[in-house]
């Protein structure tokens, strides 16, 4: 294998949080007395990291520059919080095949990290929670650094952690803001189909490779 590191996505490549972030997202809406979403509209919402799902769901729109009162996002982030607080991880699954691709790269000895735009006082209790903690050496997520995916910042950051090259780093993500940030960092990218690309296909994204699983990846990061 060429690869000395990996970086992973979280939500939509290693675990399904939908269920989980649905709650928090109609937990925030009743408490403003909006009616609930269906979990196939939060889950096109998510991807672009805690304030943009809140703006997508308060408006029930996907386009998060659409204009919004400064007010009703300061409440609905406050209140999403609170209400996401409570139900991190209650409903989260691991996918398939998650763990017996992190075990395969692990016992390639490669370093690996995860690169979320999930708020780091969710992303470190649900890696815990799940059990996935200790494949990781760090996890970088989106307030970790002055700007989330997709842009590169994120990437390199979670390589000088490492103490890898970009160029040997291979990302995997499931949406356009992986692949973006992958190739604006110079990384080899796969995608997986089954996670959450703002309710569109992945196979348009330009990706090295799209593979079913992350055992599939690790098989692939090994032929490489």
């Amino acid at each position: 294998m060429r690869f000395t590191s990996v970086l992973f996505d979280l939500d939509g490549t290693l675990l399904n949080t939908i269920p989980d972030l649905t709650d928090g997202v109609n937990g925030m809406r009743m408490a403003l007395g909006l009616p609930p979403l269906r979990q196939d509209i939060v889950s096109t919402y998510v991807g672009k990291g805690s304030e943009v799902l809140v703006r997508r769901a308060l408006q029930d729109n996907l386009r998060p520059e659409e204009p919004i009162e400064p007010q009703l996002l300061a409440q609905g982030m406050e209140l999403f919080y609170q209400y996401y607080h409570t139900v991190n991880g209650d409903k989260t699954v691991i996918y398939e095949g998650v763990l017996e691709g992190l075990k395969a790269f692990r016992e390639q000895g490669v370093k690996m990290a995860v690169v979320t735009n999930k708020p780091e006082e969710f992303t470190e209790p649900l890696l815990v929670s799940t059990g996935l903690a200790s494949f990781f050496e760090h996890a970088v997520s989106g307030d970790t650094c002055e700007r989330k995916k997709p842009d590169p910042l994120p990437l390199h950051y979670a390589c000088k952690l490492l103490d890898t090259r970009p160029q040997d780093t291979l990302m995997i993500g499931d949406s356009q803001n992986d692949v973006q940030a992958a190739r604006a960092a110079d990384m080899a990218v796969v995608a997986v189909p089954y996670g959450y690309n703002e309710g569109q296909g992945v196979q348009n994204l330009g990706a090295d490779a799209i593979v079913s699983s992350i055992d599939e990846a690790a098989l692939w990061a090994m032929q490489q």
